[in-house]
């Protein structure tokens, strides 16, 4: 099948979820990648499981006609580009091929930006995940977290931020966006990134279709 804008991303092989290992970060907002593939795990009936050779957890399955692999690297965020490079390498999947879900701080709460490529938007994990597979041209679901405004504030202030976790007046909206990240995930899988593109980037959050 060529690669056209309407079927580019079928053939997606490994969704990675970038976040940071530990209790103490879960349920941060800059956790919100790992927790995608959290729920995308469970969607598609699989379980992670440690792997220290890549310095992740990885699930396997198969979907739509093909081996599909979650990751979630234990690299921390800025170096997430070693587990998810060197796992790719090793699996001949090409950048085209894995789709990387994130935290976005300029976005706001609840908002979801796909893209086939492009630069990192200042996302550090993103810029990693760059540098091991030498290309920007690696697709990516962002998920906004909220605090744009904070994209302004000194560096310590913005890590104080992106490290926070969800304000109980918030909790529900990030459910809400962790379950449509996932959903939109499985569309880019089953349909292609140009649909989910059209699907998930242009509707109001309130107004996103669910994944059947």
């Amino acid at each position: 099948m060529p690669d056209t804008p309407d079927n580019q991303g079928l053939g997606i092989r490994l969704v990675a979820g970038l976040g940071n290992p530990g209790r103490e970060y879960e349920g941060t907002r800059h956790n919100i990648g790992f927790a995608v593939l959290d729920l995308l795990a469970q969607r598609l009936g699989v379980r992670f499981s440690k792997e220290s050779k890549w310095d992740a957890w990885v699930a396997k399955t198969a979907r739509s006609g093909s081996d599909l692999s979650l990751l979630k690297p234990t690299t921390f965020m800025n170096l997430s580009g070693e587990s998810v490079g060197e796992y790719a390498r090793f699996y001949r999947i090409p950048s085209t091929a894995a789709l990387i879900v994130m935290d976005d701080v300029s976005l706001p709460l609840g908002t979801l930006r796909l893209r086939r490529d492009g630069g990192s938007g200042g996302q550090n994990g993103l810029k990693s995940v760059f540098i091991h597979f030498g290309t920007e041209q690696v697709p990516r679901l962002r998920v906004g977290i909220g605090g744009a405004h904070s994209a302004d504030r000194a560096g310590s202030d913005l890590s104080s931020h992106v490290l926070s976790r969800f304000h109980p007046d918030e909790r529900k909206q990030a459910e809400e966006a962790i379950s449509r990240a996932a959903d939109a995930a499985l569309c880019v899988i089953d349909q292609g990134i140009g649909c989910a593109m059209n699907l998930y980037n242009a509707l109001p959050s309130t107004l996103q279709p669910k994944q059947p």
